[in-house]
Formats: C-alpha cells, structure tokens, sequence
C-alpha cells in the first residue's frame, strides 16, 4: 500500500472527499476479493473473520455516504466469489444469501425496530404483539444445501456465489450426520441448508496424524471443514471426521410448516441433527440474555461459533419482509468479538528458556481465537499469576494481542469451581536436576540455577544457535533439535559440525532419507564461516540480542580478543569490593571490566550478566570447543570520515519500514557514520519512526529525542 493510501486508509468515512473515496472504495474491493478467493477456494484464509468483517463494514460505510459509487458488482453486493472449475456447477433452486451482522445490543435493537416497522406498515400488528426472533449458535463451517426427492438424497453443493454451488454430493455421502433418505412423511421435492463443520477435539486429533504423515495442517476447524469436504477424493473425505446440523430450507413442495422453531421439529424426524441450543425468544430482552448465556458456553460448546443468528419466527412475516440485496431483511447474525474468547484452563507448566528463565505457560482447553486455535498462552511470571489470581480449572478469558500473541486477561469468578488452590510457583527447576531457582534483583524474572548443566535451559540454546538471526541452518528445526539432543546425537553447539560423523544414525532416523540428510549436512557446512556478531549472538548470552552483538564485534574486533577480554572481565568483576556500588565499583576495577561496561548500550547489569555467564562451570569450555569447529569472521573496522553526516550518533528504528528493509536501513546508518541500536535513551540522537510505531516513539518524545519520518529518513540518506 503507497503512503498516499495509508493516509486515505486512516481517515474516517465521513472526512473523505469524493475522489478518496472512490480510491478507498477500489482499494477495499480488491482487497476483499484477495480474501474471499483465499477464504473460499483455498480455504487458508490469512486475517480473522473480525479484520475481513471490518473491511467489509468500511466499504458499506463508504458506499452508504456516497451513494453513486455503489453498483452490482460491488463485494457489498455479493455473497461469495464464483465456485471453482474443480468441481461441477449446481444452480440453487433459491439464492442462499448469506446474513447482514451485528456487532452490538444497540445494532441487535435497532434490527428489532426495523424489522417492527417494516410489519406493521404491511399488516395490523397489536402494539403488545411481540416479533418472536428463532434464536441459535452461528456454526464456524461451510453452507451445504441438500436436495431430497421423494425423500431420497440426489444432490448436495457448497453455497459458491450464492446462485451456483460446487456439485459435492460423493463427498457428502460420506457425512454421518446426513441420512441418504428422509424418515416420515417429508415434501417430494425439498433443498435442506445447513453446515458442514468439525469438531474440536476431533480437529486436533486429525491435525496430529496429519502432522505426523508430513501432510498439510490447518488453522482452525472451519479450515479444515472446507478444505475436506472440497477434496477431489472422497474417500479422502470420508476419514475426516466431518459433522452436519440443519437449520434452514431452500426450495420446498409442498411446504407445510408455519414457523422456523416448527421446521427444526420437522427436521429432528426427519432423521437430521439440529442444534440443541436453539431456542425461540420473544423480546429483545431474551433476545441479548440468549446471545450473553453463547457467549459464555462457547468455549464449553464442542464446536466452534462465531456469533449466533435470530431469525424471524414466523414464515409469512419472513416473506413480507422479504430481501435486500445478499441478505434477507428477517434475520441478522449477532458476532462475538473475534479477537477474544472463554476457555477452561487446565494446567500452569513451566517453561525453562535458554537464559534460564522460568515462564509459566497456560495449558487450555483449545479454543478458537479470531480464526486461530488456542492451546496454549503465556502468563509471563509469578507476579503476573498473582495479580490474576488464576487458578487450575477456572474459566479464563483469552485475548490475542495484537491478534497475534495469545494472553489470559483474568478469570470469570463466578465460574470458579469451589474446590480451587492459589498456584506456588516452583521453588526448583522443573529440570531432571532440579537446582533450585534464584530471583533476579527485583523478583520479576526467576531462573534456573544450573546455568548450561540445566537440559532444558540446553535445548532452547541450541534452537537459538540453530535460528535465523543466529546460525541459520535451514532444516533443523525445534523438533528435531529435541529430538537429537533427547537421543544423545546433540549435546552442544560444536556437535552440530560433528554430525557428519553421526550421518548413519540420522539415516536410521524415520523421515530422513538419503537427500534430506545430504541437505541437512551441506547446510550445517555452509556455516562452518560466520561473522563475528552472528557468533556472539548465536552463543545464546543473556541480555545479549543481535544489535548489542554488533557493538561487543565493532568493540573487539576478532573472536579470540573477545573471548580472552570476556574471561578477564569476569575475574575482575568477581574481585569488586561492593556489588551493591556499581558505579564506584566499575571505577574500581580491572580495564577489561571497566571497558566492558562502557560500551555503548551496555552498561553494569548487561556487563554482570554477561560476566555471570562466562562464569559458569563449563560455559567457557563449550565456546573453545566450538570456536576449534569454525571460521570466525573478524570485523571490518569501519574508517568513518571525519565529516560523515551522522558520525558518533546513537540511531534507533521502530515501526514498520515500506521503502526499504528494517536490515538496509540500518546499514545505510552504519555507512553514514551511526551506531544503530535497539532501545532509546538520553544518548539517542535520533529515532527513525516508521508505521505502527509504540513505545520507543513515545519514550523519544518524553525525552525529547528528534525523530524522523521514513520519508524524511530517506531524504536524510540520500
């Protein structure tokens, strides 16, 4: 998207000018398009329902203001993309339209007024006489329509545009829940709508044997609904464990029902699966306690729903009512807010990262979460469980920061089972070697005490060594660096280059064949060179991330110098006469100690840890061993003229960049001059703030750091 767009794009519907609408408005369209072929021909759709929602609600709002830019082909207007040319075309005997939504009681009672108003200018309605709204759950899944003559199932298709439908009778032969003939007396001729969906359980149980088989995983269970039921093979449809409920009708001769609370009855005899939580509501007051009372059993519910639907109750009502444009005029869908969701919370695990750290680690009851299904989510440490006061088998309430990020935002209490314990955390690494757990100055973080002895604290550092901003060795992924390190192949980082010796017993490996153990030996190979930084960060110090690993490789210039200044500065920090003085006592002490502290960025407590680290027992005998396996890349001593437009200034990036990578920007800094680090300070003399920046651009204007736009940035390199 150009900055000219942005701008648009931030602006509210109502400061647009005819002309930004109308760009806003192409923008819109193409961008729903992009989606609705990911969402319904791929089924691997990439935002949540929630970000595609409010893309289309900004579109209605433009084209209500501005009237003239709405025509037919607008996505507004549409159900659904054209089916695709893999399967064959059905035409629906009647339109399945898809539902208008409301995001709000205040939307939910002014489609009640609405509807109100619409019936009592056609028929007398009393002023007692309530609209009665047939209330259910909104499944996650794909719309099916089901045609029955004589009773006899001949063909069933997917909704497609609305119009025509993909032909997917073979494949809904094979779901249980749909009889191949009507029991009772039923119409001779009648389409039955409803959604084919997949439990969760039963998602993640097929989701784990996919994984296991190297076959393709999907997101959530309406991903893996779509894509199972749109398989070619319908054998291949038949062991995913697909389900059905019925809830509407298309075509219908001779139809005898009188209300859609009577037509569910109808259905139960006919030998379908409704949903049980259907239920009939005749006020708006029941109306909003029902979608209250979904809202809090969705994450008890087996299935997934995304919201609930209220649909007027009486048929001749509906057909007064009738339609507008894709939706009918009787019904609306009320959507839960995506982004957050209720689940139960199983268990609190504790986490060992490669520094050490203890993080507890919320095990639950999966859920899904804005499109995304949940399992797990973090709870940061002890203070942050304390200030919560969750607890094993509360009702937790789940939020995707950002829609990324998954977190607990507290627990529901007045779902708290009786019989709950306050957690303790452990007073002992949850490791084989249980070493006790010592808190950092402050208590936030706790740590495992065994330092590189510890084997968790020794399988995160070689997922680090192995990452890509580390040593980037493409192939070994996180489970199979478990998976060496727990059979004995792995132990430290210079086993990695002692692998070659180790190719017969990968061999032996399931799922390494001959090529992707060549592949895997090449790539670790091609790393036997590295940079200096790389190297530094790779070692997995704590405190220690990649721009911090820049400025120690400018500072020491060669691998062997950094090592020899690291194990000095540790024996003079061990000799300081009162840690608690730290100023003083970096006066105090040795020159590699002193010299270590006054890096740019560095400082006393990054100095500490890093000195702790090279303190520990086999820590400085795992870096020799792997130092005699590699190539180490000595820095390049930049020469920065003395009239170099930003020489000797502290420069900080934040925010996302659109001209050009976070990595080239950085380095048309270096080449200027600059020293490029990851946190502002009163040292920082400038800040680079790009899209979506927060709190370094805040923290720069509190202390009143100049900052640049990328535009000017730009301007600034030239």
């Amino acid at each position: 998207m150009s900055k000219a767009a942005k701008v648009v794009a931030a602006l509210k519907v109502e400061d647009l000018t005819e002309r930004q609408a109308r760009a806003e408005q192409k923008r819109l369209t193409d961008e729903i398009a992009h989606h609705d072929k990911l969402y319904h021909e791929k089924d691997d759709p990439e935002i949540s329902d929630a970000e595609y929602d409010r893309l289309r609600q900004r579109l209605k709002a433009i084209e209500t203001r501005f009237s003239q830019l709405a025509d037919m082909f607008s996505p507004t207007q549409k159900v659904a993309p054209p089916p695709t040319t893999a399967f064959a075309k059905v035409r629906h005997a009647r339109p399945m339209l898809s539902l208008d939504n409301a995001f709000s009681e205040d939307e939910v009672r002014e489609f009640i007024v609405r509807v109100r108003r619409a019936l009592e200018r056609d028929i007398d309605l009393a002023e007692d006489e309530q609209v009665a709204l047939a209330c259910e759950p909104k499944i996650d899944g794909l719309s099916i329509s089901l045609r029955y003559e004589d009773g006899v199932f001949t063909v069933g298709a997917t909704r497609g545009d609305g119009t025509t439908g993909e032909d997917v009778t073979p494949n809904l032969r094979t779901v249980k829940d749909i009889p191949h003939e009507l029991k009772g007396k039923a119409p001779g001729s009648i389409e039955i709508r409803g959604e084919v969906y997949m439990e969760r359980a039963a998602f993640l149980a097929m989701n784990k044997r996919q994984e296991a088989d190297e076959e393709k995983v999907f997101a959530n269970p309406r991903n893996a609904a779509a894509g199972s039921l749109r398989q070619l093979d319908s054998t291949i449809t038949a062991s995913r464990p697909l389900r059905f409920f019925a809830y509407a009708w298309g075509e219908a001769e001779p139809r005898t029902w009188k209300t859609q609370s009577e037509y569910l009855k109808l259905l139960k005899g006919w030998g379908f699966k409704v949903n049980p939580q259907s239920k009939l509501c005749r006020t708006p007051e029941q109306v909003l306690d029902y979608y209250a009372g979904m809202a809090a059993q969705r994450a008890a519910l087996p299935y997934d729903i995304d919201g609930v639907v209220y649909k007027v109750d009486r048929i001749d009502w509906q057909e007064r009512l009738g339609f507008v444009s894709r939706a009918p005029r009787w019904a609306i869908a009320h959507k839960f807010p995506a982004e957050q969701a209720r689940t139960r919370l199983n268990d609190i695990v504790i986490q060992v990262g490669r520094t050490g750290a203890l993080t507890p680690v919320a095990d639950l009851e999966p859920v899904n979460v804005g499109g995304v299904m949940v399992a797990r989510a973090t709870l940061h440490n002890a203070d942050e469980i304390e200030r919560l006061d969750v607890r094993v088998g509360d009702t937790v309430i789940i939020q995707r920061a950002g829609d990324v990020i998954p977190q607990v935002l507290g627990f529901v209490p007045e779902e708290r089972p009786k019989k709950t314990h306050k957690y303790e955390f452990p007073t002992h690494c949850p490791c084989p070697l249980k070493t006790k757990v010592a808190s950092e100055e402050g208590g936030v973080v706790r740590r495992c005490s065994g330092g590189l002895e510890c084997p968790f604290q020794q399988v995160e550092r070689m997922r680090h060594f192995v990452s890509r901003y580390a040593f980037d060795i493409e192939g070994l992924g996180g489970t199979h660096i478990e998976n060496f390190w727990r059979d004995g192949l792995l132990k430290t980082p210079a086993d990695l280059f002692r692998l070659k010796e180790r190719a017969g017993d990968i061999h032996k490996r399931e799922g390494w064949g001959d090529l992707s153990v060549r592949n895997l030996l090449a790539a670790i190979d091609a790393r036997r060179t590295i940079p200096l930084d790389r190297y530094i960060y790779a070692i997995g110090i704590p405190l220690i991330g990649e721009a911090t690993a820049k400025l120690l490789a400018q500072e020491y210039g060669d691998a062997d110098t950094w090592l020899a200044e690291m194990l000095a500065a540790t024996g003079e920090r061990k000799r300081k006469p009162d840690p608690l003085k730290k100023e003083k006592a970096v006066a105090e002490v040795g020159d590699s100690y002193g010299r270590l502290c006054n890096i740019e960025q560095i400082g006393v407590t990054t100095a500490d840890a890093m000195c702790a680290f090279f303190g520990e027992g086999h820590t400085v005998d795992i870096i020799k061993d792997l130092r005699r396996q590699l190539t180490i890349e000595p820095v390049t001593r930049r020469v920065i003229a003395a009239d170099a437009l930003l020489k000797d200034k502290i420069v900080v990036f934040t925010g996302e960049l659109s001209s050009m990578t976070r990595d080239a920007a950085k380095a048309r800094a270096e080449e200027l001059g600059a020293k490029v680090t990851d946190s502002v300070s009163k040292k920082t003399s400038l800040v680079v703030v790009g899209e979506n920046a927060g709190s370094k651009a805040r923290k720069a204007a509190e202390l009143g750091v100049q900052t640049l736009t990328e535009e000017e940035w730009v301007k600034l390199s030239k």
